[in-house]
């Protein structure tokens, strides 16, 4: 199983391009354009589910049972709430995230006509001038900021003859930067990050013309930070399933900065034991740099995978970002890490080892106690 040579040059200018693409969760079309642009080049076949999300396939000897490899495209974003009578825009997050982090950003309004506004977050009580220590005071809360539209608008009525509605999405501006020490920093890494490496791991695997032993699925879900992601993407054969997303750099995290972190646990449980430890053993004996983490306030395409019902194996393996769900920060060699474990999963045999119609004896799953390692 040889440790394929990744594209960081690929990988930044992917995830550049995708950065650049804006996906709020229930505005995903473009981003989705653009990653079926990507797979066409790399002449990986896909397809496009009713709702929207992608499903593409890497041939491998045996088609079924096969794995899946998950990372989503939709990022966090806001909403129109109310139309204000002093011209500017009510509006509540899309997607879990802190109005501390939205005060300061420049962000599109999407009306229903084919007009976009530009305008900034601002607090209630934005100046200084006027408000004194107060804009120090100010509860921080989504009901206390607002959005300023850079138009000529005053009351409700100069927002409604502008075509502006409730329930228009608002996406915010990323504000990329690529830094020569290999830091990237940028909003909405998660999980554009992950979706950059998971392309760059399929494209090493099909220049390297290494054949896999099972179909591995790509998929790219489009509402995870809204708790939908993978409960409606997977084909019923697929036994096994890696979900990749943003390892959490803080006090009392333990999260590779320079790595690949395999999570062990999130707010949903332990992930999938014998999974998990194969992925931590293949970092081992390939020299990938890595870490393993516990995740309290977290959860991923593997959960509602679960909770849909699947009886599958999950992973979850993470890229390092400091500052989730705000100014996010990770690093390229964290990205071409877990490219590179992504590659050798895809070349690895896979845990199940029987038909799928006719279960295996019992000593075909070890007892981790006994063993020490996994299958």
């Amino acid at each position: 199983m040889p440790r394929v040579p990744v594209d960081k040059d690929y990988i930044q200018a992917v995830l550049k391009r995708l950065l650049e693409t804006p996906s709020p969760s229930g505005l995903t079309d473009a981003v989705v354009h653009v990653v079926c642009e990507e797979l066409e080049s790399l002449g990986i076949a896909f397809e496009i589910t009713r709702r929207g999300a992608i499903r593409a396939n890497i041939p491998g000897i045996r088609y079924s049972p096969d794995r899946a490899i998950i990372s989503h495209l939709d990022t966090l974003g806001c909403m129109v709430k109310n139309l204000k009578d002093n011209g500017r825009l009510e509006i509540v997050p899309i997607g879990f995230w802190s109005a501390r982090m939205a005060e300061g950003a420049r962000v599109t309004v999407y009306s229903d006509g084919p007009r976009m506004f530009r305008g900034s977050v601002l607090p209630l009580k934005a100046s200084g001038h006027v408000y004194n220590k107060e804009i120090d005071t100010q509860e921080v809360s989504w009901s206390n900021v607002e959005v300023r539209l850079d138009e000529i608008v005053h009351t409700k009525a100069d927002l409604i003859n502008l075509g502006l509605n409730v329930g228009d999405h608002i996406s915010v501006d990323p504000t990329p930067e690529f830094s020569e020490s290999g830091f990237i920093v940028s909003r909405h890494l998660d999980d554009k990050a992950g979706v950059a490496a998971a392309l760059a791991a399929a494209k090493a695997v099909n220049e390297s013309d290494v054949r896999i032993p099972v179909d591995c699925h790509l998929l790219f879900t489009i509402s995870e930070e809204v708790g939908v992601g993978a409960s409606h993407i997977l084909h019923g054969d697929v036994a096994e399933m890696v979900s990749i997303d943003n390892g959490t750099i803080a006090p009392g995290q333990n999260t590779s900065e320079f790595g690949v972190t395999i999570a062990m646990q999130d707010s949903s449980g332990p992930f999938d034991w014998h999974l998990t430890h194969k992925l931590i053993d293949m970092c081992r004996a390939h020299g990938i740099e890595h870490s393993r983490d516990v995740f309290r306030y977290y959860r991923s395409d593997a959960a509602s995978a679960l909770e849909a019902g699947n009886d599958i194996r999950t992973s979850l393996i993470c890229f390092a970002c400091d500052g989730s769900h705000g100014y996010e920060r990770t690093h390229i060699r964290s990205l071409e890490a877990l490219a590179e474990l992504l590659a050798l999963y895809m070349q690895s045999d896979p845990l199940f080892k029987r038909d799928s119609k006719a279960m295996g004896p019992i000593s075909d799953f070890p007892d981790p106690q006994l063993q020490g390692g996994a299958e």
